[in-house]
């Protein structure tokens, strides 16, 4: 067996399961959720009234009426699936401590027998397999069976009613993907999260218009069909294993990264807030397919304020249907660094963008901060460039004229929480963003 060596450092920490009851230990209080963020017991903080899409109607409680029961505290992985999948129904905190890997014993513990990713490269040489047809044979079928393995160690799928959180400054998950999916009511804060790495990324000859191409699969964080979502306060990044560090085969990356936070399939009522995005490529999908209109038209309302984005090449967001709410994000695009756009204006999206502040070094185009996938107005006012006031859709227009974007995404945002000038976002966001950074 010969896979790329990647996730193989274990993190250091053993503790064994010895069933879920081994989970609890000691209760943090029972009772009902206090409204507002300033709750001292940061498990048991709900969102604020008016705080984004994700406080409209019921708001979002997450697990903050869990009985002393359903509070645990988990420093492994087996820990941590244990404690979603435990008393099903039941509100739920889990307080994660340190960070857990999910992958702690290495991709080859992972690949299926006979799986050999050296004879998956000679089998499938362009030079040997062409282009023109998907790739198929005993590797191929061995690479999906690994496939299947990881994804069913790094999944993991969280209930309604939950809050997730992590203690002190330096917890958080490597390599599991947390799957929000048809559920109501949860909370993500203080996770440092290192995106999954695809131990088995599937090779497309067909792609890239016959070129070829390396897909992978996991994102850190899905939302998916899912209602009244806060995530907050995390770190999201591709952390020990950034793309400039993949290797090639065949002259294409082998792209083992897919998203860091993705909102798809009728998904609706989330606020992303504080978080600070860091060094990825695609970062953040809103709406997945031009098709999804039938489950997507009317719902993806998202907010998105006070989030830092660096060393992002595009995706921050790409929008989709949604009507998405963001302001008062810092977005820093560093000289010489790879860069496609910010926003992504896509089918039938509502994007209503205002108050940002963005740091573009030199030689980093204005207008690429706007990107159009299809025609959908957008509304673009008082955003600041390098600390000056900048008419994003004129500024965009005018450089990229094939491209022309209309104004107006016709309907404005009441659901925010202050509004800071955008002079002042850097400052502030830069200080207070991220995990471990929760007053």
């Amino acid at each position: 067996m010969n896979t790329p060596k990647w996730h193989g450092h274990a993190t250091g920490r053993t503790v064994a399961l010895a069933g879920c009851a081994a989970l609890v230990l000691g209760a943090t209080g029972a009772g009902t959720a206090q409204a507002g963020h300033h709750h001292r017991d940061l498990a048991r903080q709900v969102l604020g009234a008016g705080d984004g899409w994700a406080s409209e109607g019921a708001g979002t409680t997450g697990g903050a009426a869990a009985d002393s029961a359903h509070v645990y505290t988990v420093t492994t992985w087996a820990q941590f699936k244990a404690a979603l999948a435990d008393s099903p129904g039941a509100p739920r905190i889990i307080k994660v401590k340190g960070l857990i890997d999910a992958v702690s014993e290495g991709c080859d513990a992972l690949a299926a027998e006979g799986y050999d990713f050296q004879r998956y490269l000679a089998d499938y040489d362009p030079a040997v397999w062409g282009n023109d047809t998907v790739v198929s044979g005993e590797q191929e079928d061995l690479r999906a069976a690994s496939a299947a393995n990881q994804d069913q160690m790094i999944k993991a799928n969280v209930p309604a009613n939950t809050t997730i959180v992590g203690v002190g400054r330096n917890s958080g998950i490597r390599g599991g993907s947390l799957q929000i999916k048809a559920v109501d009511n949860v909370i993500v804060r203080n996770l440092t999260i290192e995106a999954p790495v695809d131990c088995f990324p599937q090779w497309d000859p067909t792609d890239d218009n016959k070129t070829g191409a390396w897909n992978s699969e996991y994102d850190g964080v899905v939302v998916y069909g899912s209602t009244h979502v806060w995530i907050d306060h995390n770190t999201l990044t591709d952390g020990r294993y950034p793309d400039s560090s993949l290797p090639e085969y065949f002259g294409k990356v082998y792209q083992q990264h897919d998203g860091l936070l993705d909102v798809v399939r009728g998904a609706n009522l989330v606020t992303v807030s504080w978080n600070s995005f860091e060094d990825h490529d695609k970062t953040m999908l809103i709406g997945n397919s031009d098709g999804a209109g039938s489950t997507d038209s009317g719902k993806l309302k998202v907010t998105l304020h006070h989030n830092r984005f660096e060393g992002i090449v595009e995706r921050a967001p790409r929008v989709r249907f949604g009507q998405v709410d963001s302001y008062n994000n810092h977005f820093v695009v560093t000289a010489g660094q790879k860069f496609g756009y910010v926003f992504g204006i896509g089918a039938s999206s509502r994007l209503y963008a205002t108050d940002n502040a963005f740091s573009l070094g030199s030689g980093v185009s204005t207008g690429k901060v706007l990107k159009k996938w299809s025609e959908a107005p957008l509304t673009a006012a008082n955003n600041y460039v390098n600390g000056r006031l900048t008419d994003l859709i004129a500024v965009h227009n005018a450089e990229i004229p094939a491209e022309t974007l209309q104004s107006d995404a016709g309907w404005t945002p009441t659901l925010r929480t202050k509004v800071d000038h955008p002079r002042a976002v850097p400052g502030i966001v830069d200080h207070r963003a991220g995990a471990g950074r929760l007053r």
